[in-house]
């Protein structure tokens, strides 16, 4: 069994989805794993990670549109208040979305489906570099 950990760091210009599928598979490529698990993980707490559908735009946009209405950006609203009005909505998005996720590795690649992708989900309007760990164990 062999394991091997990796980072890759993010600068978002906002909020939104950024599609990252392309850089983990070439740092998957690397590791000389052909099954086993890989582990993405996001260190912040006001961004996160989906895997969602990368064909067509329009899903990445009502994604944002519906998280926008669901968890509105109005300071009067939250008690947190002191990084601005898009901190407490950003830990609540994040919240409500995952830190971390598995993803299956067969024949040395990602067992996405045909139409998935790995999306940061940044959700502060003056977001900040954001960091992530890719972790694989397989053989």
């Amino acid at each position: 069994m062999k394991q091997a950990q990796g980072r890759l760091t993010y600068e978002p210009a906002g909020p939104g989805l950024t599609e990252f599928t392309d850089d983990v598979a070439r740092w998957l490529a690397g590791q000389d794993i052909t099954t086993g698990l890989l582990t993405v993980y996001i260190h912040h707490t006001s961004a996160s990670l989906i895997i969602q559908e990368n064909a067509d735009q329009s899903v990445m946009d009502d994604i944002e549109t519906f998280f926008m209405s669901l968890v509105p950006q109005d300071i009067s609203l939250y008690t947190h208040k002191p990084e601005g009005p898009d901190d407490m909505p950003a830990h609540i998005k994040g919240a409500l979305t995952e830190t971390s996720i598995s993803i299956p590795i067969t024949g040395g690649k990602m067992a996405l489906g045909k139409w998935q992708g790995i999306f940061l989900f940044e959700h502060r309007t003056h977001p900040r570099p954001r960091n992530i760990t890719l972790h694989v164990v397989g053989e």
